[in-house]
């Protein structure tokens, strides 16, 4: 209930996310002149990316009007078949396996849509250098995406991790919630200590960096929360962290990925 009007769990699941991206973003805008923590220094994001950060926001806010749109699409013909939610009631138990595989379907569909948009050159050239132009990431630049790339691979993805999971709107409010704080740490470009989802996720920031690399262009496709799909099909690229001469970090391939 908010100034008297009650705010529905399909209005929180569909404009909290967005919320929490420009929110947790900014946070990690503000640590970014910590730069002996970044993989980058700041000043090469205006120098070696090749788009404008108000290019970015606006690329962003297209995204997510976008996603607001579908997900008020999706929780109006879910509460229509008298499945959602509100009413449902889940265990613990059954609210954590919902999220493991909302995760694993969500990683899954991203991993391929996003290794076939490489793959294909239309579809490279086209649609998803755009997200590359971004060759030092940043957080708020996490859902900067060609419009049909953020439809294909967060809008439609979402919507099914969401159905195939069985999750209420309630349950995706924290759902989504949390993939967007997982979405923008792995394109924070910082490697802040205590991290928790560096020490729980190997894909992680260092991870992605990697892939927005040239060198790692056909490697490290894996997206938001684990590795799995580029470990089974060779897509795995080691790396490590190393302090950098004039401070910082920097993410290098193994001496063996640079051999193959």
């Amino acid at each position: 209930m908010i100034m008297g009007f009650e705010v529905s769990d399909q209005l929180l699941g569909t404009f909290v996310p967005i919320v929490v991206y420009w929110v947790y973003s900014g946070i990690y805008f503000l640590l970014g002149s910590f730069e002996n923590y970044r993989l980058h220094p700041r000043i090469d994001e205006d120098e070696k990316n090749l788009v404008s950060k108000g290019t970015v926001i606006m690329g962003v806010l297209l995204q997510q009007t976008v996603q607001a749109i579908v997900a008020i699409i999706l929780f109006t013909v879910v509460d229509d078949s008298g499945e959602a939610a509100g009413e449902q009631k889940a265990s613990f138990i059954v609210l954590l396996g919902q999220f493991f595989t909302a995760m694993v379907v969500l990683d899954t569909w991203q991993y391929f849509m996003h290794r076939y948009m490489h793959l294909n050159k239309f579809l490279y050239r086209h649609i998803h250098s755009q997200h590359h132009r971004l060759v030092v990431p940043y957080a708020f630049g996490a859902l900067y995406n060609h419009p049909l790339e953020g439809l294909i691979l967060d809008t439609i993805g979402g919507a099914i991790s969401f159905l195939v999971s069985g999750m209420t709107p309630r349950a995706s409010i924290f759902f989504f919630s949390f993939a967007t704080m997982k979405t923008v740490d792995d394109h924070c470009g910082l490697m802040l200590p205590g991290n928790l989802f560096h020490v729980f996720f190997k894909n992680n920031t260092a991870y992605h960096d990697i892939h927005h690399q040239l060198y790692g262009g056909k490697y490290n496709f894996s997206q938001p929360f684990f590795v799995l799909w580029d470990r089974i099909l060779g897509t795995y690229m080691p790396y490590s962290v190393e302090k950098r001469a004039d401070g910082g970090f920097e993410a290098r391939p193994s001496k063996e990925s640079k051999d193959d």
